[in-house]
């Protein structure tokens, strides 16, 4: 009987040696997503809390653009922010990224630093998809209520 409390310990052990020491076990499971599109947009304000909100007047924030990207999945189309304007990801580049305390942290080029994006908003990849190609049949066909408005005018 000894040993087989002996052997469950080791057991148990092991797998929290193992859960310990492997990264992907802490830091949680990382999906690959394309950055398509990056503009400049004010920064999302930051959330402090109740004592922070109760304490009277705060210093008027300074206005600072920061990057906005849109991060597409296989399922999903993320738009997030940066929580400052150095946050810089470049262009159609497959990136590593997990949800991390209702934000998205981000692993570029195998740093071992990730960067932390707020999630402005979420779509489904099929949607995005009709959109775009809605967009791009828009922009392609010729405008012919504005010739028939033209028309009409004389």
């Amino acid at each position: 009987m000894k040993r087989l409390a002996d052997s469950k310990t080791m057991k148990y052990a092991l797998c929290l040696v193992l859960a310990v020491c492997t990264p992907s076990a802490w830091a949680g499971i990382y999906q690959h997503g394309t950055v398509v599109r990056m503009r400049m947009t004010d920064c999302m304000p930051v959330h402090h809390g109740f004592m922070v909100a109760m304490g009277g007047a705060a210093p008027e924030p300074v206005q600072e653009a920061c990057p906005e990207y849109t991060l597409v999945s296989d399922k999903v189309v993320f738009v997030i922010v940066g929580r400052s304007s150095n946050q810089v990801v470049p262009l159609a580049d497959v990136v590593d990224f997990r949800f991390h305390n209702n934000e998205l942290a981000m692993r570029i080029d195998d740093s071992s630093k990730e960067s932390k994006f707020s999630i402005k908003e979420m779509v489904l990849r099929s949607e995005w998809d009709l959109v775009q190609k809605h967009i791009a049949d828009e922009m392609s066909s010729p405008h012919t209520t504005e010739s028939s408005l033209v028309l009409r005018g004389r």
